[in-house]
């Protein structure tokens, strides 16, 4: 349904002369897609923007220009950007001090199973995690997850018409909730919905 092709990609000259508008852009409009978990984690909602943003600055770090390469970085960014019926977004759990991050990812393994999101009164709806591949072990969990929330016609229509967004996590070791997501980011993941 929104799926990037390679011919509303910019060619890499393209690219390198619009680099700096197109970054201040995006970097606006991720602001209002981004929801922080307590102190140590944050849901960055990906989009068409956001991915069209990380495959244009794989292919210019990577100097991709052929046919091939640009059709790789498609299907790997791609499956990213919802379809009208989810939300996608990367999970970060974020820890400054490395050994603190090494001791948390051993504390949190399955966290990203426990992460949720809540339309008004409806049950809260948990993703499903790491579809692309496994991100944890039995020692630890990865700093790094992507999550699809997968929401029922009844849960997008009350959306619509502007019920209330909640977000959270209920793990054991990290447990915190955000009871009203900003009227900014509420209204710019609606905008993901058909």
């Amino acid at each position: 349904m929104n799926q990037l092709t390679r011919e509303e990609l910019y060619s890499l000259e393209e690219y390198a002369n619009i680099r700096a508008k197109f970054r201040t852009q995006v970097m606006e409009h991720k602001r209002n897609r981004q929801v922080p978990l307590g102190p140590n984690a944050t849901l960055y909602f990906e989009d068409r923007i956001t991915m069209q943003y990380q495959v244009q600055e794989m292919l210019r770090i990577e100097r991709i220009f052929e046919a091939e390469g640009i059709r790789e970085e498609l299907e790997a960014y791609n499956p990213l950007i919802p379809d009208g019926s989810n939300w996608k977004a990367t999970f970060m759990i974020e820890y400054a001090d490395p050994e603190e991050r090494r001791v948390a990812l051993a504390r949190l393994i399955g966290v990203e199973r426990r992460v949720w999101v809540q339309v008004a009164d409806f049950e809260p709806v948990y993703p499903r995690a790491n579809e692309d591949l496994e991100r944890e072990t039995e020692e630890k969990t990865s700093a790094v997850h992507f999550l699809r929330f997968e929401l029922a016609s009844g849960m997008i229509a009350a959306l619509k018409r502007g019920a209330a967004l909640a977000m959270g996590v209920d793990h054991p070791e990290y447990r915190h909730e955000v009871r009203n997501v900003s009227a900014k980011v509420r209204e710019s993941l609606v905008s993901d919905l058909a």
